[in-house]
């Protein structure tokens, strides 16, 4: 994987001998290139903040419509699937869109576009994160329950200290995608003009007539920090086996 982030970044600059390839907008060696990359990675910030925050914050949320769909009663387990599939059937950009414009109108609560980005991705996720969770669940063995009911745990700490436990060591890599997908779908939030990474990519395009040499910076950008993000969740996991072990 380090030689392929070596060698993309090589052919690229080679290619760049053809005539109608302008890669001077991108090269570090240049002032004006060093000034443009570093224009683009200043939104790598706001990307990471927001993914990260919508991410925490579906999670909770993703946790909460969850357990009403464990429950026995039908009308629990109605509110849980009626949710689920209504936020999850709705598009990220169309959610994205109508909390930032919609939202005011309707409640009269202005949301910035930074928190506007991160409550629809979070709402958008949690929709997804209730379904990873409920998977995870409802895998762990009856005998798990039945053996923290035999030393008198009630629901809620059986849930906090057997059945959780076990049912995030099992979710780790759903929710390690789910963080993937956050990262990858925040691109969107610059519809409504947050200067994250693909923000400040389209505006470099508009000064610099050059969308093929950005937008390949752009790429790699995207590419690095999911590799990081990859890498991360791996290693996490790890941990936790060698922790059970």
């Amino acid at each position: 994987m380090t030689r392929l982030l070596i060698l993309i970044p090589a052919l690229l600059m080679l290619s760049g001998c053809a005539n109608n390839w302008g890669w001077y907008v991108v090269d570090p060696t240049t002032t004006s290139g060093w000034n443009n990359l570093k224009f683009m990675a200043n939104g790598a910030y706001y990307t990471i903040t927001m993914s990260v925050t919508a991410i925490i914050i579906s999670v909770v949320v993703g946790l909460l419509v969850t357990l009403p769909g464990l429950s026995k009663k039908r009308g629990w387990r109605m509110f849980n699937r009626t949710y689920v599939e209504i936020v999850r059937s709705v598009p990220v950009l169309v959610l994205i869109l109508w909390v930032y414009y919609g939202l005011p109108a309707l409640s009269g609560i202005t949301l910035n576009v930074f928190w506007a980005g991160v409550f629809a991705l979070a709402l958008s996720d949690s929709a997804f994160q209730a379904e990873v969770f409920r998977a995870g669940i409802q895998s762990i063995s009856r005998g798990q329950y039945e053996a923290a009911q035999s030393i008198s745990l009630n629901y809620r700490d059986t849930m906090r200290y057997v059945i959780l436990p076990q049912a995030i060591r099992r979710i780790l890599p759903a929710l390690g995608n789910q963080l993937v997908y956050m990262m990858k779908m925040s691109s969107l939030v610059s519809v409504i003009g947050l200067q994250e990474l693909t923000r400040a990519a389209n505006e470099l395009v508009v000064t610099e007539y050059r969308p093929l040499e950005i937008y390949t910076i752009l790429v790699l950008e995207y590419l690095v920090l999911i590799l990081i993000v990859s890498a991360g969740v791996r290693w996490l996991e790890r941990r936790l086996k060698t922790s059970d072990a």
